[in-house]
């Protein structure tokens, strides 16, 4: 029987148009979740413009949209002149639950690969790491072990501990372990900035760095594997933490 050519044609179609996000609206979730994960605390200045296209691969336009989106849902204070910039002024809004679902629970499984995958890489990096490093690189261990104990801002700490893993990796002496050590991160973080981190993750970390830095320096390549598979597992409890407090809202 011949299909009536006036009805509805959407009504006969067993499938609705699928929505796809556009650009503005995933980095908007993308920054969503950051602040939701605690990447940036209350009060805390976004990178600019120009730094958050570069970090997510986006033009600028596409960022202008996402901190607009997000000034409208009251997550950040937009502020103009020499101090202006985008500003976190709520950790939590209802546009956070949403933005996870679409950066974390959506790609979940995903997730749960990269958790194992890194903690692989990191501990064969570590191992590699505590082979081969030299007098240089156990110098440089120390120096920012030191610093990272004196750090008296939460974003200097943050800043400290992501060089300090760096340096992990450089003791290496192989580019392509650096740069997957840099990818990894880029990932776990979705792209937008370094790895959550609050004051409870800095005094979590500390353990881990001295113990990590200690194996490294005297060349226990075992143990500083070791170290390093359980030590990245930080992130990892933040970011299911973060899921389960999402799920339970829905």
């Amino acid at each position: 029987m011949p299909v009536d050519s006036g009805a509805d044609p959407e009504a006969r179609q067993p499938l609705a148009p699928l929505h796809t996000a556009t650009t503005g609206e995933q980095v908007a979730h993308r920054l969503a979740t950051a602040i939701a994960l605690g990447e940036y605390s209350l009060g805390d200045r976004l990178p600019s413009e120009r730094e958050l296209a570069a970090l997510l691969r986006v033009s600028r336009e596409s960022v202008r949209v996402a901190l607009r989106r997000l000034s409208d849902e009251g997550l950040l204070d937009i502020r103009r002149g020499r101090s202006g910039g985008a500003y976190v002024q709520a950790e939590w809004a209802e546009v956070s639950a949403h933005a996870v679902r679409q950066a974390l629970l959506g790609r979940w499984e995903e997730f749960e690969a990269l958790f194992d995958y890194r903690r692989l890489i990191e501990s064969l990096i570590a191992r590699t790491a505590a082979e081969r490093a030299d007098d240089t690189d156990r110098a440089g261990l120390r120096r920012l072990l030191a610093e990272f104990d004196e750090a008296s801002s939460l974003s200097r700490a943050r800043e400290i501990d992501t060089e300090l893993h760096l340096a992990v990796a450089r003791a290496t002496h192989n580019s392509r372990l650096v740069a997957l050590h840099r990818r990894l991160l880029s990932e776990v973080s979705l792209g937008v900035s370094m790895e959550p981190y609050t004051w409870d993750l800095y005094e979590q970390s500390r353990p881990g760095h001295h113990a990590l830095v200690t194996a490294v320096c005297e060349g226990d390549a075992a143990r500083a594997a070791h170290i390093a598979h359980h030590h990245f597992g930080i992130t990892e409890d933040v970011l299911r933490k973060l899921a389960h407090r999402v799920r339970r809202a829905t």
